[in-house]
Protein backbone atom coordinates (compact mmCIF):
# COMPACT_ATOMS: atom_id res chain seq x y z
CA UNK A 1 0.00 0.00 0.00
CA UNK A 2 1.15 3.76 -0.60
CA UNK A 3 1.72 5.44 2.35
CA UNK A 4 -0.01 8.62 2.00
CA UNK A 5 0.78 9.84 4.99
CA UNK A 6 4.67 9.93 4.49
CA UNK A 7 4.27 11.07 1.00
CA UNK A 8 1.66 14.33 2.28
CA UNK A 9 4.51 14.92 5.16
CA UNK A 10 6.96 15.60 2.95
CA UNK A 11 4.69 17.70 0.75
CA UNK A 12 4.14 19.70 3.85
CA UNK A 13 7.88 19.90 4.91
CA UNK A 14 8.99 20.77 0.41
CA UNK A 15 10.87 17.70 0.72
CA UNK A 16 11.60 15.64 -2.60
CA UNK A 17 12.38 12.01 -2.22
CA UNK A 18 15.96 13.06 -3.21
CA UNK A 19 16.36 15.72 0.01
CA UNK A 20 14.52 13.04 2.10
CA UNK A 21 17.63 10.61 1.33
CA UNK A 22 20.48 13.12 2.08
CA UNK A 23 18.98 13.51 4.71
CA UNK A 24 18.36 10.28 6.67
CA UNK A 25 21.57 9.55 4.81
CA UNK A 26 20.20 7.00 2.69
CA UNK A 27 19.37 5.66 -1.16
CA UNK A 28 16.77 7.70 -2.94
CA UNK A 29 15.38 4.21 -3.87
CA UNK A 30 15.11 3.37 -0.25
CA UNK A 31 12.70 6.42 0.36
CA UNK A 32 10.90 5.70 -2.95
CA UNK A 33 10.41 1.99 -1.41
CA UNK A 34 9.01 3.49 1.86
CA UNK A 35 6.36 5.24 -0.08
CA UNK A 36 5.26 2.88 -2.64
CA UNK A 37 5.53 -0.44 -0.50
CA UNK A 38 4.76 1.52 3.03
CA UNK A 39 7.55 -0.41 4.50
CA UNK A 40 8.73 0.87 8.04
CA UNK A 41 12.12 2.34 8.20
CA UNK A 42 14.71 1.10 11.30
CA UNK A 43 13.85 3.44 14.68
CA UNK A 44 17.43 5.42 13.83
CA UNK A 45 15.79 6.03 10.70
CA UNK A 46 12.30 6.88 11.79
CA UNK A 47 13.39 9.31 14.22
CA UNK A 48 15.13 11.80 11.44
CA UNK A 49 12.37 11.41 8.80
CA UNK A 50 9.94 12.65 12.33
CA UNK A 51 12.52 15.42 13.07
CA UNK A 52 13.04 16.14 8.89
CA UNK A 53 8.84 16.05 8.56
CA UNK A 54 7.89 17.66 11.85
CA UNK A 55 5.45 14.65 12.54
CA UNK A 56 5.30 11.68 15.12
CA UNK A 57 6.48 8.35 13.86
CA UNK A 58 3.07 6.85 14.79
CA UNK A 59 1.56 9.01 12.51
CA UNK A 60 3.77 8.28 9.64
CA UNK A 61 3.88 4.97 10.62
CA UNK A 62 0.45 3.88 12.35
CA UNK A 63 1.48 0.19 12.33
CA UNK A 64 3.93 1.34 14.97
CA UNK A 65 0.56 1.60 16.89
CA UNK A 66 0.30 -2.09 16.99
CA UNK A 67 3.96 -2.94 17.56
CA UNK A 68 4.16 -1.00 21.23
CA UNK A 69 0.98 -3.12 22.74
CA UNK A 70 2.46 -6.16 20.95
CA UNK A 71 2.40 -9.12 23.95
CA UNK A 72 4.59 -12.17 22.91
CA UNK A 73 1.74 -14.33 24.48
CA UNK A 74 -1.50 -15.21 24.08
CA UNK A 75 -3.31 -13.16 26.93
CA UNK A 76 -7.03 -13.97 25.94
CA UNK A 77 -8.21 -10.07 26.13
CA UNK A 78 -5.22 -7.70 25.09
CA UNK A 79 -6.73 -4.26 25.34
CA UNK A 80 -10.25 -3.12 25.93
CA UNK A 81 -11.76 0.10 24.50
CA UNK A 82 -14.38 1.74 26.37
CA UNK A 83 -16.22 2.29 23.28
CA UNK A 84 -15.84 1.56 19.56
CA UNK A 85 -15.67 5.25 19.08
CA UNK A 86 -12.44 5.28 21.37
CA UNK A 87 -10.34 3.07 18.77
CA UNK A 88 -8.14 5.38 17.12
CA UNK A 89 -8.64 5.91 13.44
CA UNK A 90 -4.80 5.29 12.99
CA UNK A 91 -5.10 1.66 14.48
CA UNK A 92 -7.63 0.69 12.32
CA UNK A 93 -5.31 1.93 9.09
CA UNK A 94 -2.46 -0.18 10.58
CA UNK A 95 -4.98 -3.32 10.95
CA UNK A 96 -5.83 -3.21 7.38
CA UNK A 97 -2.25 -2.20 6.39
CA UNK A 98 -0.56 -5.21 8.00
CA UNK A 99 -2.93 -8.01 7.10
CA UNK A 100 -1.49 -10.68 5.07
CA UNK A 101 -3.50 -14.00 4.85
CA UNK A 102 -7.09 -13.54 6.73
CA UNK A 103 -9.51 -10.41 6.54
CA UNK A 104 -12.85 -11.97 8.32
CA UNK A 105 -15.51 -9.34 9.50
CA UNK A 106 -19.03 -9.88 10.82
CA UNK A 107 -21.33 -6.80 11.59
CA UNK A 108 -24.69 -5.00 10.68
CA UNK A 109 -23.65 -3.03 7.74
CA UNK A 110 -19.99 -1.80 8.91
CA UNK A 111 -20.79 1.50 7.68
CA UNK A 112 -18.37 3.19 10.14
CA UNK A 113 -15.06 2.31 8.41
CA UNK A 114 -16.51 3.80 5.50
CA UNK A 115 -15.86 7.08 7.44
CA UNK A 116 -12.47 5.96 8.16
CA UNK A 117 -10.76 4.38 5.40
CA UNK A 118 -10.78 4.51 1.88
CA UNK A 119 -12.73 0.92 2.21
CA UNK A 120 -13.57 -0.22 -1.31
CA UNK A 121 -9.84 0.99 -2.18
CA UNK A 122 -8.25 -0.87 0.70
CA UNK A 123 -10.31 -3.87 0.03
CA UNK A 124 -9.31 -3.87 -3.39
CA UNK A 125 -5.52 -3.65 -3.23
CA UNK A 126 -5.87 -6.31 -0.30
CA UNK A 127 -7.53 -8.93 -2.80
CA UNK A 128 -4.86 -7.93 -5.28
CA UNK A 129 -2.17 -9.17 -2.86
CA UNK A 130 -4.14 -12.63 -2.57
CA UNK A 131 -5.54 -11.79 0.59
CA UNK A 132 -8.58 -14.12 2.05
CA UNK A 133 -11.27 -11.82 2.13
CA UNK A 134 -15.08 -12.63 3.85
CA UNK A 135 -17.65 -9.68 4.72
CA UNK A 136 -20.97 -10.59 6.49
CA UNK A 137 -23.73 -8.22 7.05
CA UNK A 138 -26.72 -7.84 7.62
CA UNK A 139 -29.74 -8.60 5.21
CA UNK A 140 -31.64 -5.82 5.33
CA UNK A 141 -34.70 -7.54 4.84
CA UNK A 142 -34.38 -9.78 8.32
CA UNK A 143 -36.12 -9.49 11.18
CA UNK A 144 -33.10 -9.26 13.44
CA UNK A 145 -31.96 -6.07 11.48
CA UNK A 146 -35.63 -4.75 12.18
CA UNK A 147 -35.41 -6.05 16.12
CA UNK A 148 -32.37 -3.88 16.40
CA UNK A 149 -33.55 -0.86 14.46
CA UNK A 150 -36.55 -0.71 16.93
CA UNK A 151 -34.49 -0.94 19.99
CA UNK A 152 -32.16 2.10 18.67
CA UNK A 153 -34.87 3.71 17.63
CA UNK A 154 -33.01 3.74 13.85
CA UNK A 155 -35.51 3.22 11.52
CA UNK A 156 -32.27 3.88 8.96
CA UNK A 157 -30.37 0.45 9.54
CA UNK A 158 -32.12 -1.15 6.81
CA UNK A 159 -31.26 1.53 4.00
CA UNK A 160 -28.05 1.48 5.58
CA UNK A 161 -27.15 -2.00 5.51
CA UNK A 162 -28.47 -2.34 1.92
CA UNK A 163 -26.32 0.87 0.91
CA UNK A 164 -23.35 -0.82 2.27
CA UNK A 165 -23.99 -4.10 0.07
CA UNK A 166 -25.37 -2.08 -2.96
CA UNK A 167 -21.74 -0.65 -2.72
CA UNK A 168 -19.57 -3.79 -2.39
CA UNK A 169 -21.63 -5.20 -5.35
CA UNK A 170 -21.22 -2.68 -7.74
CA UNK A 171 -17.42 -2.53 -7.14
CA UNK A 172 -16.83 -6.08 -8.18
CA UNK A 173 -14.39 -6.64 -5.59
CA UNK A 174 -12.49 -10.39 -5.77
CA UNK A 175 -13.78 -11.40 -2.54
CA UNK A 176 -16.38 -12.95 -0.81
CA UNK A 177 -19.75 -11.61 0.58
CA UNK A 178 -22.61 -12.85 2.23
CA UNK A 179 -25.73 -11.15 3.89
CA UNK A 180 -26.96 -12.64 7.73
CA UNK A 181 -30.47 -12.93 9.36
CA UNK A 182 -28.93 -13.08 12.81
CA UNK A 183 -28.88 -10.86 15.98
CA UNK A 184 -25.48 -10.36 16.92
CA UNK A 185 -24.22 -9.95 20.27
CA UNK A 186 -20.74 -8.77 19.19
CA UNK A 187 -19.20 -7.86 15.74
CA UNK A 188 -16.05 -9.23 15.33
CA UNK A 189 -13.11 -7.93 12.42
CA UNK A 190 -10.54 -10.26 12.18
CA UNK A 191 -7.03 -9.77 10.68
CA UNK A 192 -4.61 -12.87 10.56
CA UNK A 193 -4.17 -13.61 14.47
CA UNK A 194 -5.64 -10.63 15.85
CA UNK A 195 -9.18 -9.63 16.00
CA UNK A 196 -11.32 -6.69 17.33
CA UNK A 197 -14.70 -7.87 18.89
CA UNK A 198 -17.24 -4.50 19.81
CA UNK A 199 -19.58 -5.88 21.66
CA UNK A 200 -23.49 -5.31 21.76
CA UNK A 201 -25.47 -5.12 24.36
CA UNK A 202 -29.93 -4.02 24.41
CA UNK A 203 -30.37 -0.64 23.45
CA UNK A 204 -26.60 0.31 23.31
CA UNK A 205 -25.38 1.77 20.05
CA UNK A 206 -22.26 -0.52 19.13
CA UNK A 207 -20.61 2.83 18.73
CA UNK A 208 -20.86 3.48 22.46
CA UNK A 209 -20.39 -0.22 23.38
CA UNK A 210 -16.90 -1.58 24.74
CA UNK A 211 -14.54 -3.13 22.28
CA UNK A 212 -11.62 -5.56 22.86
CA UNK A 213 -8.41 -6.30 21.22
CA UNK A 214 -8.12 -10.10 21.48
CA UNK A 215 -4.77 -11.37 20.41
CA UNK A 216 -3.22 -14.77 18.87
CA UNK A 217 -4.64 -17.03 16.57
CA UNK A 218 -3.83 -20.06 19.01
CA UNK A 219 -6.04 -18.67 22.20
CA UNK A 220 -9.16 -20.10 23.42
CA UNK A 221 -11.12 -16.27 23.37
CA UNK A 222 -9.73 -16.16 19.71
CA UNK A 223 -11.31 -19.26 18.57
CA UNK A 224 -14.50 -18.71 20.02
CA UNK A 225 -15.09 -15.51 18.04
CA UNK A 226 -13.79 -17.02 15.26
CA UNK A 227 -15.16 -20.03 15.42
CA UNK A 228 -18.70 -18.08 15.77
CA UNK A 229 -17.79 -16.62 12.57
CA UNK A 230 -17.77 -19.37 10.93
CA UNK A 231 -21.25 -20.98 11.93
CA UNK A 232 -22.75 -17.47 10.77
CA UNK A 233 -20.47 -17.83 7.19
CA UNK A 234 -22.42 -21.51 6.87
CA UNK A 235 -25.59 -20.30 7.26
CA UNK A 236 -25.48 -16.83 4.95
CA UNK A 237 -26.37 -16.68 1.82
Amino acid sequence: MVNHRLRGAMLNAELTPARLAAIVQVDIKTVQRWLTEDRVPYPVTRARIARATGELETSLWPALLLEQDDDPGCNAVHRIWPSLNAVHPDVWYALFSRVRRQLDIIDYSGRFLFEILDVVDVLRAKSAEGISIRLLLADSASIALEQRARELSAPWLADESAGVLRLLSRAELPMAVRSHQLGLAASSFRFDDTMIVNLHAYGAWPSQSPTERVLCGAGPLFSFYADAFERAWVMAV
